[in-house]
């Protein structure tokens, strides 16, 4: 990551992966003093937020690592991401999603960082990618005993094996190997497996890497299993299990934990069978509990943030501003309105009031969670800034609805309100949706009732949600008109 994070954030994540946790606990202490969130112009912001989010999940610092995410995911440019720091970020972010289970988007995340990094051409960025999703694809194949699994495993493989050509010796050149090790057990070319683990483990002891020793134990240990050599497994999945524990690395912690006590099984081991459990049941039992208080603790600092933003703010302009989106809150709505549709009638123009409403947005927080659905409103809110002209009043009305008030039409005034409607309903299809929601969630729609007419906002309001109940029963994605207008003059909305 030289080039890619400070000197100092290194630092702290090699003092991690060597298992040295109270010198870096102490390191990361003292690159919080200056502020988690602060990030020299010279580094990529998002990719430095999440690489220290990753590091705070680690130490344990859940609510820390939770306001890190969400704050380097916001600064990631989701439309166009491209370059080598793009692919480190949302690779980071898709491993991380998996480590803490949030495994919906993770892996597409993963393989969409792996694309980015081709294309811009840089190898040490791709290698680490490649690496991420390997790992991913590996702890995927071992819960799926079936030709799935065998997929996943030799997927593994071929993204292990580019790894390892593309970067120099270091961590990343030995986290593949050992990779690379354990999918050639998984793809049962047990030979070549034992030769990789072994040549792995050699490096990653002389190297004080105790995340590749504790994979490499843990590849040797599957060897030695399938042989039928069970003493010589049992060995070297304890000496594995000790390894994740000594990094705190919960995901290997319980995938260890879980095949020493199989082996166990195995040999009539009823005693070490039990202390394996007992090791699965605390590294689950531990995860859980640090994330329900990170959790608790992370609700109770953003309750305090928002009271203490909320003071901070001047009255005036936290009374009408939507604290999401940053549009013009209802209130605001009302305030303004009134006097913005006198000055547009005086001029001779004709008043437009669009309504927008998201489509399928409950199907968004009930798939990928809220804090998708605020990200979703937020997308849609930066859309209507981009289509809209800086004198227009965008507000956001309640939930998912949004209000255009259009007070100075360039256009004609008699087409002002469809034209700007059908190109935000465009904006809106068109929209990459993959960064915020993944492959598995219908990407969200916009349908807007159009409404133009008297310089009164409560006739224009109710005429604008008549036509957009129309348009929600015609089949979403569309914008209809106020029923006094012919729709023949109507541009066709798709």
């Amino acid at each position: 990551m030289v080039g890619h994070l400070p000197a100092q954030d290194r630092h702290v994540r090699l003092l991690l992966d060597s298992g040295r946790f109270a010198e870096a606990n102490a390191a990361f202490g003292e690159l919080l003093a200056v502020g988690a969130n602060h990030v020299d112009e010279q580094w990529n912001r998002p990719t430095v937020l999440v690489h220290r989010a990753s590091v705070a999940w680690r130490l344990e610092r859940i609510p820390l690592a939770l306001e890190l995410i969400a704050e380097g995911w916001t600064d990631l440019d989701v439309d166009r991401p491209e370059g080598a720091a793009a692919a480190h970020t949302i690779s980071m972010l898709g491993y991380l999603l998996e480590t803490i289970g949030h495994r919906g988007p993770a892996l597409n995340l993963m393989a969409l960082s792996v694309q980015i990094a081709r294309n811009s051409g840089d190898q040490a960025a791709l290698a680490h990618c490649l690496n991420r999703e390997g790992n991913a694809r590996v702890f995927r194949a071992i819960t799926r005993p079936d030709e799935s699994g065998a997929a996943q495993f030799a997927l593994a493989r071929d993204l292990f094996d580019e790894s390892q050509a593309l970067s120099k010796p270091g961590q990343v050149k030995r986290s593949a190997l050992a990779g690379f090790a354990r999918a050639l057990a998984g793809v049962g070319d047990t030979a070549a497996a034992e030769q990789a683990a072994l040549e792995a483990l050699a490096l990653g002891r002389a190297a004080d890497d105790w995340f590749t020793t504790s994979v490499a134990n843990w590849v040797l240990a599957v060897v030695r299993r399938d042989q039928g050599r069970l003493g010589e497994a049992r060995t070297f999945a304890s000496r594995a299990l000790d390894g994740a524990e000594t990094i705190r690395d919960t995901m290997l912690m319980m995938q260890f934990s879980l095949d020493l006590a199989a082996i166990c099984e195995e040999l009539s081991d009823p005693v070490g069978e039990s202390a394996a459990l007992r090791r699965t049941v605390a590294a689950g039992s531990t995860a859980v509990d640090v994330l329900q208080e990170g959790l608790g603790q992370a609700l109770e600092q953003r309750r305090v943030a928002v009271q203490a933003q909320r003071m901070a703010v001047a009255a005036q302009e936290a009374a009408l501003r939507d604290p999401l989106t940053g549009l013009t809150n209802r209130l605001g709505l009302e305030r303004r309105a009134p006097m913005l549709l006198e000055s547009t009638a005086a001029a001779g123009r004709v008043p437009w009031l669009l309504l927008l409403d998201v489509d399928w947005f409950k199907d968004v927080n009930d798939l990928a969670g809220h804090t998708a659905g605020d990200v979703v409103l937020q997308e849609v809110a930066q859309l209507l800034r981009r289509e809209c002209r800086a004198d227009d009043l965008l507000c956001r009305w309640a939930g998912d609805e949004f209000v255009v008030l259009l007070v100075d039409a360039s256009e004609e005034s008699r087409d002002a309100g469809p034209i700007v409607a059908e190109r935000i309903r465009a904006a809106v299809h068109r929209h990459d949706w993959q960064l915020v929601l993944g492959r598995t969630t219908r990407p969200p729609t916009v349908s807007i009732g159009v409404a133009a007419g008297p310089a009164n906002l409560e006739h224009l309001f109710a005429a604008a949600d008549i036509a957009l109940y129309r348009a929600k029963r015609g089949g979403r994605n569309r914008w209809e008109i106020d029923g006094d207008r012919p729709t023949a003059d109507r541009p066709t909305a798709g």
